[in-house]
C-alpha cells in the first residue's frame, strides 16, 4: 500500500519506540474540525463533556499549527496569526509533552488530523500515526458505504485500531 510521499506502509505495525506506551485517547478530525472518531482506552479522569472536549482539542491544534507556522525562522511570509495553514504548508509540530501526557499529531494532505494522547514517556509515534492512517484508509475510506464527513462506525477499523493500540501499550 502506498502512503502519500511515495513511501510504503508495511503490512505489520511499527515497533514501539519506548516502553510504557500507554494510550489514553485518540481523536480523528476532518479538515472542517468535525470529530469523526473519538476513542479512549486508559483515560483516568473525565473533566468535560465529549462535545466540549472535541472543540477544545481542535482549538488547541488550530492554535499550535498557527503558532508554529508564524514562528518559522526559515520563511519570511508569515501571514496573519489565526489564518488556517494548508496541510504541509509552513512549519508544523509533531508532538508535545507535559508532566502527565504526551500528545502526538499527524495531518494528512487531505486535512485528516489524527491525535494520539499517551503516557509522557512515550517515544516518537510518527510511524504509528502513519500506520493508523493506513488502517483508516483501508477500513474507512475504501468502504463503499462510508459517507465522507460522517462519524466513523466501522467495526473492522475499530477492532484493528484497538488491537494495534494494545500492541504499542
Amino acid at each position: 500500500m502506498q502512503f502519500f510521499g511515495g513511501s510504503e506502509i508495511s503490512p505489520s505495525p511499527p515497533v514501539p519506540t519506548a516502553s510504557g506506551n500507554n494510550a489514553h485517547m485518540m481523536y480523528v478530525f476532518n479538515r472542517n474540525g468535525v470529530c469523526l472518531l473519538y476513542k479512549e482506552w486508559n483515560r483516568p479522569l473525565h473533566t468535560l463533556n465529549p462535545q466540549q472536549d472535541h472543540k477544545l482539542m481542535f482549538g488547541l491544534l488550530f492554535s499550535l499549527k498557527s503558532l508554529t507556522a508564524k514562528m518559522d525562522p526559515t520563511n519570511a511570509d508569515k501571514g496573519n496569526l489565526g489564518v488556517p495553514q494548508l496541510p504541509g504548508q509552513g512549519c508544523s509540530f509533531h508532538s508535545f509533552r507535559t508532566n502527565t501526557y504526551k500528545l502526538s499529531f499527524m495531518e494528512t494532505p487531505s486535512g485528516i488530523k489524527i491525535i494520539l494522547v499517551t503516557h509522557p514517556k512515550t517515544g516518537d509515534l510518527r510511524e504509528s500515526l502513519k500506520y493508523i492512517y493506513g488502517l483508516y484508509v483501508e477500513y474507512v475510506v475504501k468502504n463503499p458505504i462510508y459517507s465522507p464527513g460522517s462519524p466513523i462506525k466501522s467495526e473492522l477499523f475499530n477492532t484493528a485500531l484497538d488491537q494495534y493500540v494494545r500492541s504499542i501499550s
